[in-house]
């Protein structure tokens, strides 16, 4: 094996020890990133603290981008991987430190500030070595238009009932000011999250409000029901890509149409 294979097996695979090593120290290093962007966001601490905080942001933007330009390298079709899902991911958890470099004028930095929030997404790179994760995902694929029609007649529903609140509601004294204002509502009754900023005072609109706290339980049954089914459908015989998770491929395809990596 030429070393550029032999980076590419501990980088992209999980089934030998030097690459289970590596993914280890992996989800430690991002476990570590999300630690310590949490620990920026707490107000009243000495300079100190946060400059100790910075220098190791730094370090630690630094290792990943040196990890990307490494995936890069070894891929044997960069720009598919660059594409991919995780190729993304990977892209967005060192955009912040890049765009340091690139803007270097001060006002442009007191933007790259709220920016900086995007580490946050270093959390998804964890779902790269959860198995579990590409089985869920994998499922939501393949019932993601069903999960689509369902939440477009979601979207009738509560403007129908919006609507109809506004019209019982509309001039009484209970926060049913505008039909927006009502469709908020109606979301908010038939997800059960129930703020209670807004609530109906008549009779027929209390009536109205029950059946669609009723409704809900049942809308919330429906999205369960599509992705169960999913994943309770009996695996296919194929192959399955070692970087990205993709199974969508032919039983007899050679590399992933995702990010190009050989089966």
């Amino acid at each position: 094996m030429t070393l550029r294979e032999k980076i590419f097996e501990i980088i992209f695979k999980s089934d030998t020890p030097k690459a289970k090593a590596f993914d280890i120290l992996l989800i430690l290093l991002i476990t570590f990133s999300i630690i310590v962007v949490m620990l920026e966001s707490i107000p009243g601490k000495s300079v100190n603290f946060y400059a100790v905080l910075n220098e190791v942001e730094w370090i630690v933007g630094l290792i990943f981008i040196g990890e990307y330009l490494v995936r890069l390298i070894v891929s044997p079709k960069p720009l598919k991987y660059a594409l991919s899902f995780y190729g993304v991911i990977d892209l967005l958890a060192i955009l912040p430190t890049v765009l340091v470099f690139v803007y270097t004028d001060s006002h442009a930095l007191l933007v790259l500030r709220s920016l900086r929030l995007l580490r946050v997404f270093r959390v998804l790179k964890l779902t790269r070595y959860i198995k579990e994760a590409a089985v869920i995902y994998s499922a939501l694929k393949s019932s993601s238009r069903k999960i689509g029609v369902f939440l477009f007649a979601i979207v009738i529903i509560v403007t129908i009932l919006g609507t109809l609140m506004y019209l019982i509601e509309g001039n009484a004294d209970s926060g049913f000011i505008s039909i927006p204002i009502s469709i908020y509502w109606a979301i908010v009754t038939l997800t059960t999250v129930g703020y209670g900023d807004i609530a109906p005072v008549t009779a027929l609109g209390q009536f109205v409000s029950s059946f669609i706290m009723i409704l809900g339980y049942a809308i919330i049954a429906v999205p369960t029901g599509i992705v169960t089914a999913e994943l309770t459908r009996p695996v296919k015989n194929a192959p399955t890509c070692s970087n990205c998770k993709d199974q969508d491929h032919k039983e007899d395809a050679k590399y992933c149409k995702s990010c190009g990596t050989a089966l």
